[in-house]
């Protein structure tokens, strides 16, 4: 195991890329390792299950997969290891995006995936439930997820001091701009 990967990224297509680049962004932000594959579960299952296999050789503790519409690429790698699966359903224009979040969060009992919110809030998410994972056992990720956690804080608290110094009105046009 020469390049030891934290995590494995997989997508059903390459238009998920974009939306995904938040989860490689968060991840990065906390020194995380990964791999990232374009492999469908309907139409390449047997190149999928050579990227799972590959990952998995390659130490990996977490799989993330975001997929649309029928979104049946995190169940499918669930089907096919152990280790964590985190499913990120991709926003579109189908159903309200409502079949690729039913399709991840309905898992059988015995194949777990766990669900994080549609789209970039869901893909920072994943990354940082990776990372939550990851800290179980590393002291240090735990330290800079608290850090990560107190700079959100302050930004609202930051917020909400600029709200009652300068009232509503000049609040909201700051927000246009």
């Amino acid at each position: 195991m020469a390049n030891k990967i934290d995590a494995a990224i997989i997508v059903g297509s390459g238009s998920d890329l974009p939306m995904i680049n938040e989860t490689v962004k968060t991840l990065k932000e906390f020194g995380l390792s990964y791999s990232l594959n374009i492999a469908s579960a309907h139409r390449a299952p047997r190149y999928l299950k050579q990227c799972i296999q590959k990952a998995e050789n390659s130490g990996i503790k977490v799989f993330i997969a975001a997929a649309g519409m029928a979104a049946a690429l995190p169940g499918v790698i669930a089907s096919e290891t152990v280790l964590p699966v985190i499913g990120v359903p991709v926003d579109g224009r189908n159903l309200s995006s409502f079949d690729s979040l039913f399709s991840i969060v309905q898992m059988p009992k015995g194949v777990p995936v766990a669900t994080v919110a549609l789209g970039r809030t869901g893909a920072v998410n994943a990354a940082l439930l990776t990372v939550q994972i990851i800290a179980v056992a590393d002291e240090s990720l735990r330290e800079k997820l608290k850090a990560y956690r107190n700079k959100m804080s302050d930004a609202v608290v930051n917020e909400d001091l600029k709200l009652r110094e300068n009232g509503i009105e000049e609040y909201i046009e700051r927000l246009k701009k």
